[in-house]
């Protein structure tokens, strides 16, 4: 993991940073998932409104030195906990995603996590076996960044959460 990584709560002056990441036509293609209109600023302000409502939700902004370079989330999906990330396209291939996704998990205190990935993001399904998730099935869905049905891989994390820190 990169040693200049660290996660914090998002703040208002991230979200600048997190609409110019989701500008990128490539990111938007990986991730599929992600908005319809990636340029609809006010769709954009509304999403994070309601992550940031939502006390269920497990919002983090990944900073590298005092830049940011992310974000990654975990949030309730059909009873489970599921969990996602966004990485500047600009710092792919450096571990980021990784390793933010790494100190996140290590924040949740309950087994089994899932996340879903598009069957053609190898990167991202790298980074989510990096991490110890398996694939557990397959699924299809709408993909607004890609406008059409995708074909996903759904995985778990199992196994036990990580010890509570002591002080």
């Amino acid at each position: 993991m990169p040693t200049d990584l660290r996660l914090r709560p998002v703040l208002d002056s991230d979200l600048p940073s997190f609409f110019t990441h989701q500008q990128d036509t490539e990111a938007n293609w990986m991730a599929a998932f992600g908005p319809a209109d990636p340029a609809d600023r006010t769709a954009f302000d509304a999403h994070w409104a309601r992550i940031r409502a939502d006390s269920t939700v497990v919002s983090r902004t990944v900073v590298v030195v005092d830049e940011v370079v992310g974000h990654v989330n975990a949030f309730p999906a059909d009873g489970r906990t599921e969990v996602s990330y966004w990485i500047d396209p600009g710092r792919w291939g450096r571990g980021y995603a990784t390793g933010a996704l790494v100190v996140l998990l290590g924040e949740l205190p309950r087994r089994p996590v899932h996340a879903r990935v598009a069957k053609d993001n190898r990167a991202s399904l790298a980074v989510l076996r990096k991490c110890g998730f398996v694939v557990t099935g397959e699924d299809q869905g709408y993909a607004p960044g890609r406008g059409v049905e995708v074909q996903e891989w759904i995985l778990e994390l199992a196994g036990p959460a990580p010890a509570p820190a002591r002080s």
